[in-house]
């Protein structure tokens, strides 16, 4: 994966296009009411009751990770479409954080280019969080991309270095949400040590595909986390949505 490098003015304001994203389903400020804004605004209420509500004092109860038992159950959409609809929030800001080093797509998804992010501040005390945050046309949403890949990126989840900058995401803004895309939970260890430091999980499911045996052994593997939620998705029994079922 090539690393766009630019400078700091360059590279901490990118566009959007959110016509094109709705053409592509997904939730938008200005897409009116469809199935999946529908959905979302039903799915993240318990989360932002939980991040800001009465378990505000529980630590880095603001850091949503989202992941999935195996690839392709929708994560990726999910992470985006939870982050868009909080964007829309009149009271909160959100960060959307490509956690998924090994294999980013958050910023493909959102049509834009490869940007130094996540790893590369583990990999570099000397860069700050403000150097690699992505602001964009939507006032309330910025992004963290993943950054460079690394063959110890379950380290460096797991370092001190890590801890600090969830500690700094955490608390540096009171009215902030952070969802991390995460790898799914049986292709890494990266995804099982990101989400033993997060607040809350979501974790996607495939319905009809997954198996209970793979969702048994993905939740075996976070089940010290306190708040674990669960998105049914691609529900082919309700037809004109894709999105269906919150569980914790």
């Amino acid at each position: 994966m090539a690393i766009v490098e630019l400078n700091t003015a360059e590279r901490r304001t990118v566009e959007i296009n959110l016509a094109r994203l709705h053409d592509m389903g997904m939730v938008t400020q200005d897409g009116g009411r469809t199935s999946a804004s529908e959905d979302f605004r039903i799915i993240k209420r318990p989360l932002l009751r939980a991040a800001l509500g009465e378990d505000r004092g529980e630590k880095h109860s603001n850091l949503i990770v989202v992941t999935s038992a195996l690839p392709g159950e929708g994560k990726t959409y999910c992470a985006i479409n939870l982050a868009m609809s909080i964007a829309m929030e009149k009271d909160h800001t959100v960060m959307l954080v490509d956690a998924d080093v090994a294999r980013p797509s958050v910023l493909k998804v959102l049509g834009l280019p490869s940007a130094p992010g996540l790893m590369d501040i583990l990999l570099n005390d000397r860069l700050a969080l403000a150097d690699v945050i992505l602001r964009t046309n939507i006032p309330s949403l910025s992004l963290l991309p993943a950054g460079r890949s690394n063959k110890h990126a379950t380290e460096l989840l797991a370092s001190q270095a890590m801890s600090a900058l969830l500690e700094e995401i955490s608390s540096r803004y009171p009215d902030r949400i952070v969802v991390f895309d995460s790898p799914p939970l049986l292709l890494t260890t990266e995804s099982s040590v990101l989400a033993g430091q997060m607040g809350q999980v979501v974790m996607v499911i495939e319905s009809e595909r997954t198996t209970q045996r793979a969702v048994k052994d993905a939740l075996a593997r976070i089940d010290t986390c306190k708040h674990i939620s669960i998105i049914c998705n691609k529900n082919r029994a309700f037809p004109g949505s894709d999105y269906y079922g919150y569980y914790e």
